[in-house]
């Protein structure tokens, strides 16, 4: 199969993530259908699409024309025989349940057609933990998105040692088409790559806090203020590339001694979970959150990704 034979692409579960990546598809000219459990679920979807799409004229990521009629052009539907039958490529996008998504797996292998490349959007579990509920593990493969799918390029895709390269080719190719800027896994490793390098860094994060060197709010200051800059526009290697690679290695050579080479969850983390200090979801994290700052900073992380979003349309 190649990108030109893909015409109908389902996607299953149309919460946070589902109901974004069918819009892009849409949006890009794809016939889509999307299933959820209920019709309630499939309601919300809809207007959240609708929300996304005004939110892409403003920012004229997207027409007036363009957006007019594609809501209805989802097709959306509790049943899921009728969402995947004749579908090309399936993204599953239901929750971090592994014994739901191989039970979800084995149902699309026996409802899609033969030749469909099956998805899974999942930010922990390995693709082949759910190839297996499959007669088709060639054809199986991950697609991890990023929140919110249509303002963030990035997609992750995993192969496991059965995926065909017709599969990863065809993939990469959809992706770029509709444009993701997707990166390819070539092995399973847990966390892939984007949240491998997050966990790096959160580690280190909370030693410096642990051992007096800073407080939580220096080091995020540090980061949006720096690097985090930076890695906006370029990655890490690029920049250490324009750094030059001496400068580097005298850098490592001082300070990789002492960085945290811990391999498990750190005790006070741990504690902070089991208190039910989870964040802005519990009112109380490492800040104290209200309603307003959860939005204030929601409405910050928006501005910059579509500012961005706008930079690199």
């Amino acid at each position: 199969m190649t990108v030109d034979n893909i015409t109908r692409i389902s996607v299953v579960g149309a919460g946070l993530m589902g109901h974004g990546i069918a819009q892009e598809f849409a949006l890009a000219g794809y016939r889509v259908s999307l299933h959820d459990v209920s019709a309630e679920r499939l309601q919300r979807a809809a207007g959240d699409i609708e929300a996304n799409l005004r939110l892409l004229v403003s920012l004229d990521l997207a027409t007036e024309e363009q957006i007019s009629d594609l809501p209805a052009s989802i097709d959306m539907s509790t049943d899921l025989g009728q969402v995947v039958g004749d579908a090309d490529l399936v993204v599953e996008a239901v929750s971090e349940d592994l014994a739901l998504k191989q039970q979800i797996f084995a149902d699309l292998d026996r409802l899609c057609p033969p030749h469909a490349i099956l998805a899974g959007n999942s930010s922990s579990f390995m693709p082949s933990s759910y190839a297996g509920a499959t007669s088709r593990p060639d054809r199986v493969l991950g697609t991890h998105y990023f929140n919110p799918p249509y303002l963030v390029p990035l997609v992750e895709i995993i192969r496991h040692d059965a995926t065909s390269q017709d599969t990863v080719t065809t993939v990469y190719d959809l992706l770029t088409s509709v444009g993701k800027q997707p990166i390819v896994q070539q092995k399973e490793v847990p966390g892939f790559v984007a949240n491998r390098l997050q966990m790096a860094l959160l580690r280190e994060a909370l030693w410096l806090v642990r051992n007096g060197a800073a407080t939580h709010r220096d080091v995020d200051t540090a980061i949006s203020s720096s690097i985090g800059r930076r890695w906006a526009v370029a990655g890490i290697f690029e920049l250490f590339d324009l750094a030059g690679w001496d400068i580097v290695a005298a850098a490592c050579a001082a300070i990789v001694p002492s960085l945290d080479s811990s391999s498990e969850m750190v005790a006070e983390l741990r504690a902070q979970v089991e208190r039910g200090d989870l964040g802005a979801k519990s009112g109380k994290g490492v800040y104290e959150w209200t309603p307003e700052a959860v939005a204030h900073l929601k409405q910050r992380l928006g501005q910059a990704l579509t500012t961005r979003a706008r930079m690199t349309h």
